[in-house]
């Protein structure tokens, strides 16, 4: 059963553009511990549901973590975990299966801490990449933070830095940037040192990442969330809310996770007549032919969107759905799975069209706006390797529901 709901229908009117993508977020907290942390979930289930009205989504705020467990999760297309992460061994589970399945995540601060990272290895090593709890900062202070990726949908309206609202900063056991799936959004800029007002809890060096993704799920972990207290009358002293640039973040993840960022989805079937570029939503990046080439053998790889006919394609229907993927230097080229492969991992390229099950592709939709693409042949999914460098090959993989499998749609005339 549903803990307490906060109305997301007050304030002003949302933007039709948004409205044409509306999304449900599922906020889910504890609201036990720490003053500071019930103080954030507090402010959260105010400021939330007054964006949420001005850019159309919805937000209903829970203390029932079974929803992860019984299903009731997939009702919703994000999920925020505002001051806790799942305990019990079925909620877990829920929460793994729904991430599997395409859903979308984002996390703020306690969300990310545990002593114990091994008591659920798929979570704090592989899904957040950052182990165990390692120190913090105290008291609670603004941080100027350096936007390491401007390309990501979630970071790409904010400056080359700025400066965040007060938190408590955590650090972690496992070195981020050695983690492959991880992609850094945003760290601490070492203007900001020392970090802290605490001499014995400050940050004097370092590198210390704060907004991150992983590529092979739609998430974002946000390392704020603890606003600055008087403890002994339970008085905030700061708002989580009050720097405008980390809002913009909060906002612009959001619809990228909901899936109402990026322009609307094309209608169903996919019109064969106009070209698109494809913008795969775990980093962005668009399908390209390398080096612009239209011959036989050439890589299909990700390249940051740049809008040249080597990132145009045409789906042109063969039969029960399926479509060839043409691209518009050459239309008779086609994306094709090379050595008609079924193995995970085999690379993409350009081959003349043949007819065969390697060259066509099944459009699916995706309840953000996005699509999926399996080949007829084996049934796996077009799929970036997480990644964001360009130049990197794309493959077919085994379908995952992950961001690095779904793609957005942007015509080109």
């Amino acid at each position: 059963m549903l803990g307490p709901t906060v109305p997301a229908h007050a304030g002003p009117t949302a933007p039709a553009a948004a409205q044409a993508s509306p999304f449900k977020v599922l906020a889910l907290h504890s609201g036990t511990w720490d003053a500071a942390h019930i103080d954030f979930v507090d402010e959260a289930d105010r400021w939330f549901p007054r964006t949420a009205a001005a850019n159309g989504f919805t937000y209903t705020s829970s203390t029932d973590w079974d929803l992860l467990a019984n299903g009731g999760v997939n009702a919703y297309q994000v999920v925020l975990f505002l001051d806790d992460a799942p305990q019990s061994a079925a909620q877990r589970a829920g929460f793994e299966r729904y991430m599997r399945a395409g859903g979308a995540w984002m996390g703020f601060h306690v969300s990310a801490f545990t002593t114990d990272a091994r008591s659920w290895p798929w979570y704090y090593d592989q899904f957040l990449g950052s182990g165990d709890f390692r120190s913090n900062t105290w008291g609670p202070t603004t941080a100027v933070l350096r936007t390491e990726d401007r390309a990501h949908p979630a970071t790409a309206g904010l400056p080359a830095t700025f400066t965040s609202a007060v938190s408590e900063w955590y650090s972690w056991s496992n070195d981020l940037r050695e983690e492959p799936d991880i992609k850094i959004l945003a760290s601490v800029d070492p203007s900001s040192f020392p970090l802290g007002t605490d001499p014995g809890q400050s940050w004097y060096s370092g590198y210390y990442p704060i907004l991150w993704t992983n590529t092979r799920y739609r998430m974002l972990y946000a390392n704020f969330g603890h606003n600055a207290m008087d403890y002994a009358t339970n008085t905030r002293l700061s708002s989580t809310f009050a720097s405008a640039e980390q809002n913009r973040f909060l906002i612009d993840g959001l619809k990228w996770l909901g899936g109402a960022g990026g322009g609307t989805a094309p209608p169903d079937p996919i019109p064969q007549t106009t070209w698109y570029s494809l913008a795969d939503t775990a980093s962005g990046d668009c399908v390209d032919a390398r080096s612009a080439a239209t011959a036989d053998g050439t890589v299909i790889q990700q390249y940051t969107c740049n809008g040249t006919t080597a990132q145009q394609f045409r789906f042109r229907p063969t039969d029960s759905g399926y479509a060839r993927i043409e691209i518009r230097g050459n239309p008779q080229q086609v994306v094709d799975v090379t050595g008609v492969s079924g193995a995970d991992g085999a690379p993409l390229q350009l081959w003349s069209y043949g007819g065969g099950g390697n060259q066509q592709w099944l459009p699916v939709p995706e309840p953000g706006g996005g699509y999926r693409f399996t080949a007829r042949h084996s049934g796996k999914c077009l799929s970036t390797t997480g990644g964001s460098a360009d130049g990197v090959a794309l493959v077919q993989r085994t379908c995952d529901g992950s961001a690095a499998q779904t793609f957005r749609l942007t015509p080109h005339s």
